[in-house]
């Protein structure tokens, strides 16, 4: 092979593998990146020579060691020079030469410098020349020896008069970020400390969004943003390590890199994702629609205590499990044929989420209970929201300062008009609007669908049921293409969460399946987004 095709070989890869040789023998991430430019440096001009290469990974790694080796007797010769003198004489020998004659200048020249270097480099120069110690002092301080520690004075007095003068015209400039948004979701108790608060402010958000793309160290990132490395460091570390110091949104590796600790999908991967799994949905709502058909009457013979019950208002109940039903069998499948081999991934609390895309998939389910309201001793309430549905209640809602709902608690079974006072007339009024009540003569009826609290566990039997067997072949058609996208997208580290990447690919299904069915004439929203559809309650 011709040393000029060398250069196919110059892949990710390759990258990675020459860092973990430099960083085996340095053990110091600056020192593995110079000494990995430097054999990129080697490998790039033995390319631009003419010769022939006989075997390409053993002449890779020759030149490697070979670089080593130049590399590590420099190293030698470095550490053998002795800093003496006045500390700000030697800090005023790095200075720019424009402060010639202001030494207030000089120094802060230099201080500016410095926060430019990596944190053991920064280090090492402030407890020499500005705490004063000695560099037995440092090496015990910091656990290393007092070779390493002259080396890295060397090495950092060096960084400041070449490198870091090329970033200096930056420091005083504005950062300018790109605006970048996600979406996080959570799944699981938050109560030990929700990892997702760390990433608020723009500057988070785009280390998540770099770390994201492959591993960095913090050099790396600061080179990318054009900030001092001081400030990445430590936005490494509070993103690592999280609310808790335990789980956070980044990992460190070995090699004193960052890579991403959650599944975050990019708007591209999100949507074809998305894709996937609503490209099967026509087929998928014909079978639903059927399935309410052919089962309409024992939705309609389930023991609601309303007067009348509206199968409209039934569905909407229902459509929640009823366009789960799928997902669920996609996960199944999923589990089944295409992850059964992963171990999944153990976290109380877990994060998940996508780049905003301007889309909008906001469906919720909220739950209230109550005790001892309107002479029952216990009430459950239960809303569902998505696009076409506002929510009604939040939880934590104080049933017993909501009037509307006490009206639609005491109006089960009926509730005269006559009987109500003036002030309860214009609840009332108010919660007809809202579609709680509706008027029958004098008489006030529930329109939200109430049942006994003790029915309550078997409310989504008959939707769940569409989960055996009614969409199997169409399940795996997708799961084998959602399988190979989150297996091509996602770092093999988090495979063992790829539950939560079928759950972000699932997200418009809901939103689809009622557009669907409100297109078929299965559904009818209520006008202004608001009334009964999507609100039940069960009494004891």
């Amino acid at each position: 092979m011709k040393k000029q095709d060398l250069l196919k070989y110059f892949d990710d890869d390759l990258l990675d593998k020459l860092f973990g040789f430099c960083y085996a023998r340095t053990s110091d991430s600056h020192e593995a990146e110079e000494l990995c430019s430097d054999i990129v440096y080697a490998l790039l001009k033995a390319a631009h020579r003419n010769g022939e290469i006989e075997n390409v990974y053993p002449f890779i790694w020759r030149v490697a060691r070979n670089v080593y080796a130049d590399f590590s007797n420099n190293r030698r010769k470095r550490t053998e020079t002795i800093y003496e003198g006045d500390s700000e004489e030697i800090l005023l020998g790095l200075a720019e030469e424009d402060y010639s004659d202001d030494t207030t200048g000089l120094l802060s020249s230099v201080y500016r410098r410095m926060a430019f270097l990596t944190k053991a480099y920064r280090e090492v120069m402030i407890m020499f020349y500005i705490d004063g110690l000695s560099t037995a002092q440092i090496a015990k301080k910091q656990g290393t020896s007092e070779g390493a520690v002259r080396q890295r004075l060397f090495s950092a007095r060096q960084k400041i008069k070449s490198e870091v003068e090329e970033m200096t015209d930056t420091y005083n400039k504005p950062v300018a970020l790109d605006k970048i948004n996600f979406v996080i979701w959570g799944t699981g108790n938050p109560a030990w400390g929700d990892p997702r608060n760390v990433c608020r402010r723009m500057f988070s958000r785009h280390i998540v969004w770099l770390c994201h793309k492959k591993p960095m160290s913090a050099s790396e990132i600061a080179e990318e943003l054009n900030v001092p490395t001081v400030y990445v460091e430590e936005e490494l570390e509070i993103l690592r390590k999280g609310e808790n110091g335990e789980y956070g949104l980044l990992r460190r590796s070995d090699n004193g890199k960052y890579a991403l600790n959650f599944i975050l999908l990019d708007k591209d991967v999100f949507e074809k994702a998305n894709a996937l799994y609503t490209e099967q949905l026509p087929k998928i709502c014909d079978i639903i629609s059927k399935y309410v058909e052919d089962h309409r009457a024992e939705y309609l013979a389930f023991p609601y205590l309303n007067k009348k019950v509206d199968m409209n208002l039934i569905l909407w109940q229902q459509v929640f499990n009823i366009a789960d039903a799928f997902s669920y069998c996609v996960q199944c499948a999923l589990e089944k044929n295409h992850f059964a081999d992963v171990e999944k991934t153990d976290r109380p609390f877990s994060v998940f989420g996508y780049v905003d895309n301007g889309k909008y998939y906001g469906a919720g389910w909220d739950s209230v209970d109550a005790q001892n309201v309107c002479g029952f001793s216990n009430v459950h309430l239960d809303n569902i929201y998505i696009n076409r549905i506002k929510k009604h209640f939040n939880c934590g809602l104080n049933v017993s300062k909501e009037p509307r709902i006490q009206l639609a608690l005491r109006a089960i079974e009926g509730l005269d008009i006559t009987s109500l006072s003036e002030t309860e007339k214009e609840h009332a009024a108010k919660a007809i609007e809202c579609g709680y009540l509706y008027r029958d003569g004098d008489m006030l009826y529930t329109k939200i669908l109430v049942s006994s609290l003790s029915d309550r566990n078997r409310l989504f039997d008959i939707s769940n049921a569409l989960q055996k067997g009614h969409f199997n072949a169409d399940a795996e058609i997708v799961a084998e293409k959602i399988a190979a996208l989150i297996k091509k997208s996602v770092p093999d580290y988090l495979l063992g969460e790829w539950r939560l990447a079928n759950n972000l690919a699932s997200l418009p299904v809901l939103d689809a399946v009622v557009e669907c069915l409100i297109e078929k004439g299965v559904l009818t929203p209520p006008e202004g987004g608001i009334g009964a559809e999507g609100c039940w309650m069960s009494v004891e």
